[in-house]
């Protein structure tokens, strides 16, 4: 719930609209979960997707290989990483996750003892062990520590939106690139996807100027 997060250190003043945002969401704090395999799955259904793509395929896996969660609410857990682990990609693949990503989740699914396990070591060694799996890269590791780690420095570079909401934020311009969201950042250094978490809680992004992507089925490909 972030009750652990000390947010006391964070000086927004390098820039007017982050000392704007932190001014008007005082509350704003990164909860941690400390379960790095359960945040790892749902993040790799994402890679190379749409997020409509990547939660369709994870509610899709979750009702399929999940077990009912205690209570009357008729809720379902994610699946086991044992289960994954022993599932061959073409099961995944009928819940529209093709054979990398499958492979990807059954890799991790067989590490899942020991990555749950480096959680007080921090993000650099959870980063690095994550990314020594092959089809595991910096994008899946840094929404995995902002996740599970609650790692308030946590930059997810790669991704599709966020150079562009951040070139937007704070310097107005429509179109960002990961390095120019970098060098937006570097002053906040430590705090970086607090700013991140600013920015998206904010509603600030370019208006839409082309019609939403169209997702695709991969299931029956």
């Amino acid at each position: 719930m972030g009750l652990l997060d000390r947010p006391e250190g964070f000086d927004a003043s390098p820039h007017p609209v982050v000392a704007e945002l932190h001014r008007r969401l005082p509350g704003l704090r990164i909860g941690r979960t400390g379960a790095v395999t359960e945040a790892a799955f749902p993040t790799i259904c994402e890679q190379k997707v749409t997020t409509l793509e990547a939660k369709r395929s994870w509610r899709a896996a979750i009702r399929r290989w999940g077990e009912p969660a205690p209570g009357p609410a008729g809720l379902r857990l994610p699946p086991p990483a044992s289960t994954l682990a022993r599932l061959p990609y073409w099961e995944l693949h009928r819940v529209g996750i093709e054979r990398k990503r499958a492979d990807t989740i059954r890799r991790v699914a067989r590490e899942a003892g020991r990555l749950d396990a480096m959680v007080a070591l921090g993000p650099v060694a959870v980063a690095a062990r994550l990314e020594s799996i092959v089809g595991v890269g910096p994008w899946t590791s840094a929404e995995v520590n902002a996740t599970a780690l609650g790692d308030p420095d946590a930059v997810s570079v790669g991704d599709y939106h966020l150079p562009h909401q951040v070139s937007f934020a704070l310097a107005g311009e429509r179109r960002g690139s990961d390095e120019r969201m970098l060098e937006l950042l570097e002053p906040f250094r430590g705090h970086r996807q607090r700013v991140i978490r600013l920015i998206l809680s904010s509603g600030l992004r370019p208006a839409r100027r082309a019609p939403r992507y169209a997702p695709r089925d991969i299931a029956h490909i």
